[in-house]
């Protein structure tokens, strides 16, 4: 069974407006409302601060997370961020990983001890797993170096694809960028307004790897398209051309992402928690990546070729 997605690019145009509109609308929100005035909860690798995060023998639910975190504003914490972790591996008879974010604190100090002895006070020998600081200063400049080298990965992109194809090829895959960005981004506004999930370095990381991901797929249906139109351009139409090339190269990139989510789903499941939302930003962005490649860029050049040709 052949796929005719030139008949239905409408379809999948409005299905792309419905996957971004809610992130979009969630970015706006966040910008709006966090006092870091950014489109996404940005964690301590940005913002600066220390994270604490003890380990504990007992689930925790939302209401005990809520006495903690009064407990800790009266032991005169301010504006603390606490979070829930599950952990998988039953070692050492841990259930949960409480995090609690706050200021920049020194290791070992009185306002840690302070941090300690309430959390001892709230749960049965709870043990300190890991302690993690980064300076406003270091947060600051990591975040500009991060922009840096999205903006540096984007250009190399754009100057790539500009040599590579004809423009609206070219403007086509790069809008399919910022169209499989967009969505990673907004999942994970949406997350952090749901469910206080905070972006890092590592976040970043994936961005850049899903950007070069959806590249990759895209080029390969671009290429497929081009040499049809060597053969066939007078014998089909555009259209049925853009159609032909997509199926040709439609089982290469289901299998492609297909055994990539595979792996991606273990270490999500199976993996540590510290790199779970880095995990989570890889499956999104494969997916959206793989459905833009085929449903998305091929859908607006076929579009642009209507218009010239009309």
């Amino acid at each position: 069974m052949k796929l005719d997605i030139v008949k239905n690019r409408f379809i999948f145009l409005a299905l792309s407006a419905i996957l971004l509109l809610p992130g979009i609308a969630a970015m706006i929100y966040s910008t709006i409302t966090y006092p870091t005035h950014t489109p996404l909860k940005v964690g301590i690798d940005y913002t600066g601060g220390t994270t604490l995060q003890y380990g504990v023998k007992e689930e925790i639910s939302n209401n005990k997370l809520a006495d903690v975190r009064s407990a800790l504003e009266k032991g005169g914490i301010d504006n603390p961020y606490l979070q829930i972790i599950h952990v998988n591996s039953q070692e050492n008879d841990l259930k949960s990983i409480l995090s609690i974010r706050t200021k920049f604190i020194t290791e070992g100090s009185s306002e840690q001890d302070n941090i300690t002895n309430i959390v001892n006070s709230e749960f049965s020998d709870p043990q300190l797993v890991q302690v993690a600081s980064v300076g406003p200063t270091l947060g600051m400049e990591l975040f500009k170096n991060s922009m840096i080298a999205l903006s540096l990965a984007l250009l190399g992109i754009i100057a790539y694809l500009t040599f590579r194809f004809q423009f609206d090829y070219a403007l086509a895959a790069i809008l399919g960028l910022v169209h499989d960005a967009l969505f990673v981004c907004g999942v994970f506004s949406i997350l952090g307004l749901l469910y206080d999930v905070q972006i890092d370095a590592l976040f970043v990381t994936a961005l850049l790897t899903v950007i070069g991901f959806s590249v990759h797929d895209t080029i390969v249906v671009f290429d497929r398209v081009r040499e049809n139109l060597k053969y066939y351009s007078k014998k089909m139409t555009f259209g049925e051309i853009m159609n032909a090339s997509i199926n040709q190269t439609l089982t290469r990139s289901i299998n492609t992402s297909v055994t990539t989510l595979i792996t991606l789903l273990a270490l999500y499941f199976l993996g540590g928690v510290t790199t779970r939302d880095f995990v989570l930003a890889m499956i999104l962005g494969i997916a959206i990546g793989t459905y833009s490649s085929i449903f998305f860029c091929s859908t607006l050049v076929d579009i642009w070729e209507d218009k010239k040709m009309s």
